[in-house]
């Protein structure tokens, strides 16, 4: 009578719920997923995958709240398919030194900059280089491009200077149209940058495309003077890769 007492009062204290080395075996199997979750991102190349299996992986450890082990890359999603992470990371590096020089020089209002898929395209309304309808450039552009040529001479990358117009013609002797004048100063931007200032020419090209590229209607004097432009184009090195050589 004694032992049966004994044993309902056993039975009676028993913890409810599963026994605890069922609890241990889940987190194990739980684990174990997130761990061929991982696999299964690292094998597809895809950033924005590999970072969500990173972070559960993180959070199955318990370290969500500390230091990522990884950054994800900072890429622009018009780009984040073809481009390697580290050009797009040496991209902000260039446009953050140019901007300091500019900002040194008090030169930073005359330049505008904005990282694209095939590179940083530094952009120079025409009155900052050119006199209108001129080709030789200015006093004002030739200490802006000195400003800026160090950087580039400081890396690797292909540059292309583009030459832009707006859509009102022009006829003159030294140019019988637009492409001539776009032509012009692209190519009087080049030379300045590889006599002047001594980049490599192997790395320079130019480029003249008329009015035939504008970023804004020509619909407006405001909208035409955003049209005459000439952009200096740093090309990731992924990209420059596939120029001529």
């Amino acid at each position: 009578m004694a032992s049966t007492r004994r044993r309902k009062s056993r039975q009676e204290g028993a913890p409810a719920g599963a026994p605890a080395w069922m609890l241990t075996y889940g987190d194990l199997v739980t684990q174990i997923l997130i761990f061929f979750v991982l696999l299964f991102a690292m094998s597809s190349i895809d950033a924005q995958k590999f970072q969500a299996a990173l972070l559960s992986l993180q959070g199955a450890f318990g370290f969500l709240s500390g230091e990522s082990m990884v950054d994800p890359p900072k890429i622009p999603d018009s780009a984040r398919d073809d481009l390697d992470a580290r050009d797009y990371q040496q991209m902000l590096g260039v446009q953050q030194l140019i901007d300091e020089r500019l900002q040194s020089a008090g030169l930073r209002a005359s330049v505008s900059m904005d990282l694209e898929e095939r590179g940083l395209v530094i952009r120079f309304m025409d009155s900052v280089l050119f006199d209108p309808g001129k080709a030789q450039i200015k006093p004002l552009g030739r200490q802006t491009l000195e400003n800026i040529a160090p950087t580039l001479h400081e890396i690797p990358n292909q540059v292309r200077i583009e030459g832009h117009t707006d859509n009102l013609p022009i006829v003159t002797a030294a140019f019988p149209s637009n492409w001539e004048l776009s032509t012009a100063r692209a190519t009087n931007v080049v030379r300045f940058l590889i006599e002047d200032r001594g980049l490599d020419a192997r790395r320079m090209s130019a480029a003249g495309y008329g009015e035939w590229r504008p970023v804004a209607p020509n619909d407006s004097p405001a909208n035409r003077q955003l049209n005459r432009r000439v952009d200096i184009v740093v090309l990731y090195e992924s990209k420059g890769r596939l120029e001529p050589r």
